[in-house]
């Protein structure tokens, strides 16, 4: 069995958004991804692979194939696959998020 303490792995950087694995497998992937003020996912597909975003703390704004909404604290948003999908964050405050997305 592995257990992960997620706030202990949360780090942010002032160069770029973080991707930190918490679990893994050829099945799925398992991510905190942490952003700064003004940082950003940028805009990308997975063409075999459905992606879910879960807002721990602060917000972001999710594009979903050039769909655009704000993805407050205690949220989850959905790109399906093979949709065009990134996250920014244009808060005052950081924001850590939940990725999970399967198959890996």
């Amino acid at each position: 069995m592995e257990i992960r303490d997620l706030a202990k792995l949360v780090r942010f950087s002032e160069e770029k958004m973080q991707k930190i694995e918490v679990f893994a497998s050829p099945y799925l992937r398992y991510d905190l991804y942490t952003l700064l003020p003004g940082q950003a996912q940028r805009l990308h597909v997975h063409e075999g692979a459905d992606k879910i975003y879960y807002a721990i703390e602060g917000e972001v704004v999710l594009t979903v194939d050039g769909e655009e909404a704000l993805l407050p604290e205690g949220s989850a948003g959905y790109a399906p696959a093979g949709a065009q999908h990134g996250v920014r964050n244009e808060a005052a405050s950081p924001a850590v998020l939940l990725v999970v997305m399967a198959p890996r």
